[in-house]
């Protein structure tokens, strides 16, 4: 069995400082993780690409669609993904899962430990963000599905959860 490289073990040292607790998964550049975030549980993989420095942080969710609310369901993601400057989302068809991925490319072998915290935060906090909205589009009545409006519908603000430090102080 050949050993892990400094890549996959500087994101493992990363996930550490974080404490937060991760797998390196045997024979394979790959740390799973778990992450309870407010709207889901978030099953999270890092992958490096030692030959390339990169690292790819994918989190999913499972998300159970019938083939009504599927058309919708990846039309509300494609109009997410134009809004998004890092990373994007997918549907997983074939294993019903939500999912958000994002990838870098490091200069050097031992990854910065602060961009891959970033982008761990994201790829939660995105997929997080997108949940009730599929979660929206999943509940409306077969139909009704034409009449909704996903770009109003990824303006809405109440279903997403505030971010923190956003809070404006009462006094």
């Amino acid at each position: 069995m050949r050993p892990h490289s400094q890549q996959i073990l500087s994101v493992e040292e990363a996930f550490g400082s974080n404490g937060w607790h991760c797998e390196l998964v045997e024979g394979r550049e790959v740390i799973r993780a778990g992450f309870d975030a407010h709207h889901t549980r978030i099953d999270l993989v890092a992958q490096a690409y030692p030959s390339l420095n990169a690292l790819s942080v994918v989190a999913e969710s499972p998300l159970r669609l019938d083939a009504e609310h599927q058309p919708p369901l990846l039309e509300l993601l494609a109009r997410a993904n134009k809004a998004l400057t890092l990373g994007g989302f997918e549907f997983d068809l074939d294993r019903a899962l939500l999912v958000f991925r994002i990838t870098n490319l490091f200069e050097r072998e031992k990854f910065d430990g602060d961009i891959i915290s970033s982008m761990v935060h994201c790829a939660i906090a995105e997929l997080d963000r997108i949940t009730p909205y599929a979660a929206i589009v999943c509940a409306t009545p077969e139909e009704e599905l034409d009449e909704l409006d996903l770009t109003e519908l990824l303006q809405r603000e109440d279903v997403i959860p505030p971010v923190p430090g956003d809070e404006e102080e009462e006094y």
